[in-house]
């Protein structure tokens, strides 16, 4: 495996720094307190100690048990609890002492539900709706095994965006995402746009598990073809050694690289970087394709 680079060496020593903020601890409390997962903890997100140190975190509803064996992700494989039917209320309350504008909440994968969890998210999406009237949602969902009735019942809630990662190329998908397909999830992105064409669409890549460049853009390419607004790419970092090894390391010139070309092929807004993830700053990203979609409604006048 590639020796890791300073680059990427720095910012996780930062992020490890945030930690020790007396805020993180007040943020790490109070979501103990209120019984709450996050995908800062379970999936050891390198961003965690900038979010937890500035009272901000990514909700992981639905418990932090995964029914599929992807592997680049350190969520626990053990056998799912029910959903607890109290957690998008709690995920309300927590949001609005925090004063949170924006809140983006994930789940495991959840193939042991009928619905695939779609449900609970729509409750959450309420519960924060209820508890913050102006707080706008992101949730950031699993494929759902293709039911665009379960999709539909998230979207009927009303979220802001709506995110589904496709990961990785599809020629990777064998051996980085068991049990996940790459035609499907780029369909529920398309269902998505097509029910509801005023909620944004959001996807999100790893790069350095061995794709090339030519396989990067196809999939950029049949994202945008499939309606998708918004776009995150980060560096791929393996968990534990158990995990798929980092193929490659790729310089932050390549990413800035890879945003400016996003940005022609046709996304509304893209963030790319070593440690972007798909929740990182997604307030700005959020703010940032509605000002690019309010020019392109109302073009400035060209100087005389």
């Amino acid at each position: 495996m590639p020796v890791l680079p300073d680059w990427i060496l720095n910012e996780v020593k930062a992020g490890k720094a945030g930690l020790r903020n007396g805020r993180a601890s007040g943020t790490a409390g109070d979501l103990a307190a209120a019984r709450l997962h996050t995908v800062c903890d379970e999936a050891r997100c390198p961003n965690k100690g900038k979010c937890f140190s500035s009272g901000e975190a990514t909700f992981l509803i639905l418990g932090d048990r995964c029914t599929r064996s992807c592997r680049f992700c350190a969520v626990s494989k053990l056998p799912p609890l029910p959903p607890d039917s109290g957690e998008p209320g709690r995920v309300g309350e927590i949001s609005k002492r925090w004063g949170l504008k924006y809140a983006v909440f994930t789940s495991p994968t959840r193939d042991d539900l009928p619905d695939g969890g779609a449900a609970h998210f729509a409750a959450t999406v309420r519960a924060l709706k209820n508890s913050a009237p102006f707080i706008r949602t992101e949730p950031l969902v699993p494929d759902f095994r293709g039911d665009h009735d379960a999709l539909k019942l998230l979207l009927d809630a009303g979220p802001h965006v709506l995110g589904h990662n496709l990961e990785t190329a599809p020629g990777l998908y064998d051996r980085v995402r068991s049990g996940s397909d790459y035609r499907r999830s780029l369909e529920l992105i398309k269902a998505s746009k097509k029910m509801r064409p005023d909620i944004l669409t959001k996807s999100g890549l790893m790069l350095g598990l061995g794709e090339t460049e030519k396989e990067t853009e196809a999939v950029l390419r049949d994202l945008v073809e499939h309606g998708c607004d918004l776009l995150t790419l980060g560096q791929y970092l393996a968990p534990s050694r158990d995990h798929l090894p980092v193929a490659r390391y790729i310089p932050p010139a390549e990413f800035s690289d890879w945003e400016t070309r996003a940005l022609e092929l046709g996304f509304k807004a893209a963030l790319c970087g070593p440690l972007v993830r798909s929740s990182y700053r997604a307030d700005a990203l959020y703010r940032r394709a509605a000002k690019a979609m309010e020019e392109a409604r109302f073009p400035k006048p060209l100087a005389r």
